[in-house]
């Protein structure tokens, strides 16, 4: 089992969740974020005054997935997320040791 973190353009949400619907994805958690990589930030003019915007919102993405599941899970948010250009964002898999869900107590590949 791994956990796939995506860190994606907030406007892309969306097209990535109905993506990962699609290969059997069953749920994912979505948190509000910012930072920066290589897009470093921008310069916005706000009142007449000019000041440097280094964070930028971004949406992270998580979700386990069984280890069959991965390459379709992967492939989905690579091609619902890009755009081409910098910023579109990095994808993160870790192994997962355990899951279990509290309402039933099932484990592992059942509690997902």
């Amino acid at each position: 089992m791994k956990l796939i973190i995506a860190i994606i353009r907030p406007f892309k949400l969306d097209e990535v969740r109905e993506a990962l619907t699609e290969v059997g994805v069953s749920g994912i958690t979505v948190t509000e974020v910012k930072g920066f990589g290589r897009q470093k930030g921008h310069t916005e003019l706000y009142r007449g005054a000019e000041y440097v915007v280094d964070f930028l919102p971004k949406l992270k993405i998580e979700c386990a997935v069984p280890d069959g599941q991965l390459d379709a899970a992967l492939e989905a948010i690579q091609n619902a997320a890009r755009t081409g250009k910098v910023g579109d964002g990095k994808i993160i898999v870790l192994p997962v040791e355990n899951t279990v869900r509290i309402r039933t107590g099932e484990l592992d590949d059942d509690a997902l």
